[in-house]
């Protein structure tokens, strides 16, 4: 995969350092946003862990990924956005 293919994917996807996660350990955080259930979000988390393993970021060892899905409900995504971003 390709540097741009991989960034494309990452549409639903950002680095957010979260300062609740930062004090658990030094892993970097991925926000993973989707309107879609599980089983329809599966290949492009797929994809995703596919890039990241590509850039050396294997999840669990030094990435961490947090996965927010609205299950269809696109009302749900501002909530679920704001649930990703670390308070001030």
């Amino acid at each position: 995969m390709k540097r741009r293919e991989f960034n494309a994917l990452l549409g639903g996807a950002a680095v957010l350092p979260r300062a609740a996660q930062a004090q658990k350990s030094a892993l970097p955080v991925v926000g993973f946003l989707s309107s879609r259930t599980a089983n329809q979000g599966e290949y492009l988390v797929a994809a995703i862990r596919q890039g990241l393993r590509e850039a050396l970021y294997i999840e669990g060892q030094n990435v961490t990924i947090e996965y927010r899905l609205a299950d269809g409900h696109i009302d749900r995504l501002p909530d679920l956005a704001a649930d990703l971003v670390p308070p001030r």
